[in-house]
């Protein structure tokens, strides 16, 4: 399975925030949205930078409460690691895995085009496993 079919099955819709909101406003945006990161897009829908809920975490764990008012350009991820809707599920989760990431923005021709969690990824891949079994079952039955 590749990333294209994980997002048409999704949706390519991201949610986005302004670099200077504070960390306050976009936690509500990730709390209203029930995401776990939000993208903050520079010209020409080409990415600046990422903000999870790992980033806030931290700020907070560092500057007390007072790093909420904090802007998001602040904290943010500047070094965004992105993949492309070609990439298959097995290396998705390896790169996120690795790098200990849950979210990927997904880039065509270097352009926000959707994002996939480690959720996404790995109910997909559960998915697969459970047509490949569920083959596997009926071959041997008629075997």
């Amino acid at each position: 399975m590749i990333v294209k079919t994980i997002l048409a099955a999704k949706g390519h819709d991201v949610v986005l925030v302004e670099p200077q909101m504070t960390l306050l406003e976009a936690a509500k945006v990730m709390t209203d949205n029930r995401v776990g990161a939000v993208v903050i897009l520079g010209t020409e829908r080409h990415i600046v930078g990422i903000l999870s809920e790992r980033d806030i975490v931290r700020a907070v764990a560092r500057r007390g409460a007072k790093a909420l008012d904090e802007t998001v350009s602040q904290v943010m991820t500047r070094e965004v690691m992105t993949c492309t809707e070609d990439e298959t599920n097995a290396r998705v989760m390896s790169r996120m895995t690795a790098g200990r990431f849950r979210h990927l923005p997904v880039v065509k021709s270097n352009r926000l085009i959707g994002i996939v969690s480690i959720g996404d990824v790995v109910k997909h891949r559960v998915e697969e496993i459970e047509t490949e079994s569920e083959a596997l079952r009926d071959y041997i039955r008629t075997a």
